[in-house]
């Protein structure tokens, strides 16, 4: 039987990126922000309706900038255990001290009375994650940062989606353009601010530290997404109505023969980016779906405070993550990408239930 992955990335025609391809190799610009950066910059600006945006070869590296350039080096930063381990590895990158607090079982995001415990006269900054997609409780951290005085990074990962509101919140927020997401640029990701400052320091930063006129008031490092990057990113906004669309179909039917199943719990992602499920007897089924050429994937398991380089940490004790790690333990993203077939959809909700339906 032919795979299934948990997902399948969206790619321009070959026929238009070979045009486009054509214009660089006419122009020799393959990089340091050249015209298909900032095409795209200001498309992805005025799609997601944000005031500011700086494009990076990967969201990791936007995580890590954005920490350098909000000062955050050798402080405690809050964050959360249940999100893919880059989020926390920049805060140790940067010689930070991740602070883990629980999640909440309702969308999966930081907990927000966890989170109001946690804050003591050692915390600079919280990193919450929009997991899913889905919103953290932007209201709530912000009052809480502004009443104790700090900064606020959202990982944004998930998060792509026309005029989204929760972009908009905190001092950063990142997104990640990785071929996985709903949109991507092969590898990529981004950094949203809210002014014109801070979008040319973060824009310096990702260059080596140079400003406009090769001036370096400060170290930086390489982080620019290239032309060829920025070229696919160009090319497949086009097709993003289409794309959300399209899964937004597939997730209805998941929905409709999953939704009055008691054993199956399934989380919602506002932006149709991820299709999670929580089951008791997950590895048994993960493995079931492998062992007929199905590959969902337990995101996020094992979370990031039950990986060894945290495993000092007291805050990465299991008994101060209860819900965090039953979570971790029963989750399973199934296979969610535009060109998901009928036929595929319906052998995955077969093996899932176990029994033959039609779809």
């Amino acid at each position: 039987m032919k795979p299934i992955y948990v997902t399948r990335p969206c790619l321009p025609s070959l026929s238009e990126f070979t045009t486009g391809l054509k214009k660089i190799w006419d122009t020799r610009i393959l990089t340091n922000m050249g015209p298909y950066h900032q095409e795209l910059e200001q498309q992805l600006k005025e799609y997601l309706n944000v005031p500011y945006i700086s494009l990076f070869s990967s969201g990791t590296t936007a995580l890590y900038t954005a920490l350098k350039v909000l000062n955050l080096e050798k402080c405690d930063i809050i964050t959360t255990p249940f999100s893919f381990p880059a989020t926390s590895h920049v805060i140790k990158l940067v010689d930070s001290n991740p602070m883990f607090v629980d999640i909440d079982p309702k969308n999966c995001c930081m907990d927000i009375n966890d989170l109001d415990n946690a804050i003591n006269i050692y915390t600079s900054a919280i990193m919450p994650v929009h997991v899913y997609g889905n919103s953290c409780d932007i209201e709530a951290i912000s009052w809480l940062s502004k009443k104790h005085n700090l900064k606020v990074i959202y990982d944004a990962a998930h998060c792509f989606a026309p005029d989204n509101d929760i972009l908009k919140a905190g001092d950063l927020s990142i997104l990640s353009f990785h071929a996985t997401k709903i949109f991507n640029t092969l590898e990529g990701g981004a950094i949203i601010s809210h002014d014109l400052e801070m979008k040319e320091r973060i824009d310096s930063f990702s260059s080596f530290g140079i400003s406009k006129h090769d001036i370096m008031p400060e170290i930086g490092f390489n982080a620019k997404m290239n032309e060829l990057q920025a070229l696919i990113g160009v090319l497949n906004l086009k097709d993003i109505p289409k794309v959300i669309e399209s899964r937004k179909r597939i997730t209805n039917i998941y929905n409709y023969y999953f939704v009055n199943k008691p054993e199956i719990k399934t989380i919602p992602s506002s932006n149709y980016s991820y299709y999670p499920i929580l089951v008791d007897n997950r590895d048994d089924l993960y493995k079931r779906l492998r062992d007929n050429n199905i590959y969902a994937r337990r995101y996020f398991y094992p979370l990031i405070s039950n990986l060894k380089p945290y495993n000092d940490i007291i805050t990465a004790k299991k008994y101060n993550l209860p819900i965090a790690n039953e979570i971790a333990n029963k989750i399973l993203c199934l296979p969610l990408y535009p060109d998901l077939t009928k036929d595929e959809q319906k052998r995955i909700v077969d093996m899932v239930l176990e029994e033959p339906l039609e779809l």
